[in-house]
């Protein structure tokens, strides 16, 4: 039986086009059906990648002190902690990846990202880190925290917004407040 190279998960019948687990697009990474570079089709567009990185080990300055403080010892939960998330970024969504031992997948699309807040403590502007919460409509993920953000968390911020408008205009996605 088929396993998806993305999350692992098996894969029923015949080669589907994404993945029920993950929601990645399995002819994308099996090479088959995948646009060409140069003449792809221009109505579908490639996905980037604006961001893919592990949060920060030592994501502020209270974590810095609280090292040094143990001599180290602390290190050694900040890193574990670093290790077990895992971030990705597109242009068409939000991949987060939970656990060491245990992974558990979460994947959100950017069209149905609904607001931003960028946050920046002291603390963590003194580490030159940050964080990124947004608010979607997705059920199972109403808020989505990406911490400790070691990128310039605005530029981040920014590119993100953008891809979120690209994104809902080319899905036709319109967003109503009802108070």
């Amino acid at each position: 039986m088929e396993k998806c190279p993305f999350c692992e998960a098996e894969l029923a019948g015949e080669m589907p086009r994404f993945c029920s687990s993950c929601g990645s697009e399995l002819a994308e990474a099996a090479g088959v059906g995948a646009p060409e570079p140069s003449g792809g089709d221009p109505a579908t567009p490639q996905e980037e990648v604006l961001f893919d990185a592990r949060p920060a080990v030592l994501g502020s300055a209270a974590e810095l002190l609280l090292t040094i403080l143990t001599v180290g010892i602390a290190l050694l939960f900040f890193w574990l902690r670093s290790l077990g998330r895992h971030y990705r970024i597109t242009t068409q969504r939000i991949v987060v990846e939970h656990g060491i031992l245990n992974k558990r997948l979460e994947q959100i699309e950017l069209s149905r990202v609904m607001d931003f807040v960028v946050e920046r403590p002291l603390g963590q502007r003194m580490m030159g880190t940050g964080n990124l919460v947004l608010s979607t409509a997705d059920r199972s993920t109403p808020e989505l925290r990406i911490d400790g953000i070691s990128a310039d968390v605005r530029a981040l911020y920014e590119e993100l917004r953008a891809a979120v408008e690209e994104e809902k205009r080319l899905r036709g996605v319109r967003v109503v407040d009802m108070e």
